[in-house]
């Protein structure tokens, strides 16, 4: 398992009418939270794109636990458990930077597919040798 948190702060464009952060934000803050784990463990999602592979959602699920609201700092947190799938499954969880407080959880499932062919693929090898190292 490998997993690395990221820090953002909610901007007054990521709320909606209730001054809570709107609940699609949070898909892109699992964006966030998912390339800079890959960034971090020396994987860059822009170095498998230029090896010509991509990464479309498959599935993705979110549960509100408490709201968010303009100016919290929060922390992303995303976890891989488990690299040699043909599918990348990731959860998540969000917190509240100033007291921990978990405010939603969720997961994103993804699968390789060759850019040109846009057909299923395994993992390319450069993607396993870069985190496999990290989960022993």
């Amino acid at each position: 398992m490998i997993s690395h948190k990221t820090t953002i702060r909610v901007r007054y464009a990521d709320t909606d009418m209730m001054q809570f952060v709107y609940n699609g934000k949070y898909l892109e803050y699992f964006e966030v939270g998912r390339t800079e784990l890959l960034r971090h463990y020396g994987f860059a999602y822009s170095e498998l794109e230029k090896l010509g592979y991509q990464l479309p959602l498959l599935e993705a699920n979110l549960k509100y636990i408490k709201p968010a609201v303009y100016d919290d700092e929060l922390e992303i947190e995303a976890i891989v458990e488990k690299i040699h799938t043909p599918k990348l499954f990731i959860k998540y969880n969000v917190y509240r930077k100033n007291d921990n407080e978990l405010l939603v959880e969720g997961f994103t499932e993804h699968i390789f597919i060759k850019t040109e062919t846009k057909k299923a693929v395994r993992p390319p090898k450069i993607y396993i040798d870069a985190l496999a190292k990290y989960f022993e």
